[in-house]
């Protein structure tokens, strides 16, 4: 019986989750399998892979053939390269705690850029959030700067309307002085 490592799909239209599982390669993609190995969610940025590495070690050990995706995420997790040194275990090029040793400053070395990538997310975001904040900022402070402008402006034309109506009124309302002009130019006639 051939035997498959790869995923089976779950979740619903537009947000797949997968499962990385051993079946017959006969069976359907999501029918029957003989073991799962893990998760993978693709849905989030960095993808969360949860893979059983001993798990799957075995079965390749035994002769599963992963799909090229599979393949893929066996590799991202170390699974291949585990394999890999358990093959020099087996045949005498290094021992078991050399292998070890390699696999585990592999993890360290995988941890630290996956831990990069995410702190390069978070900042790029928050770079993303501070320049939308400023240019809001800036855009109040013009809103801003153009409401006071036409307030101003508004008042100044108050301003010059009232002293024009001022002007005419003087001229309009005959002073005391010609008032009295008058007057004494009609008593001398």
């Amino acid at each position: 019986m051939p035997v498959k490592i790869r995923l089976q799909r779950h979740g619903k239209k537009g947000k797949p989750f997968y499962w990385v599982v051993a079946a017959d390669a006969r069976a359907t993609r999501d029918g029957k399998y003989l073991e799962k190995l893990g998760t993978y969610n693709p849905n989030s940025n960095p993808a969360i892979i949860d893979l059983d590495v001993d798990g799957a070690v075995k079965w390749l050990q035994n002769g599963a053939q992963p799909t090229d995706t599979a393949k893929a995420i066996l590799s991202y997790k170390g699974v291949l390269l585990k394999n890999h040194l358990a093959g020099g275990v087996r045949k005498g090029a290094l021992t078991q705690e050399q292998a070890e040793e390699k696999f585990q400053a592999w993890l360290d070395e995988k941890a630290g850029k996956i831990t990069a990538k995410v702190d390069g997310l978070a900042k790029s975001k928050a770079d993303a959030k501070a320049a939308i904040l400023a240019n809001e900022v800036k855009i109040n402070a013009e809103r801003l700067a153009a409401a006071n402008a036409a307030i101003k402006a508004e008042a100044d034309a108050k301003a010059a309307a009232e002293a024009a109506n001022a002007v005419v009124e003087e001229e309009a309302a005959p002073s005391i002085d010609d008032e009295q002009a008058a007057a004494q130019e009609g008593k001398t006639e």
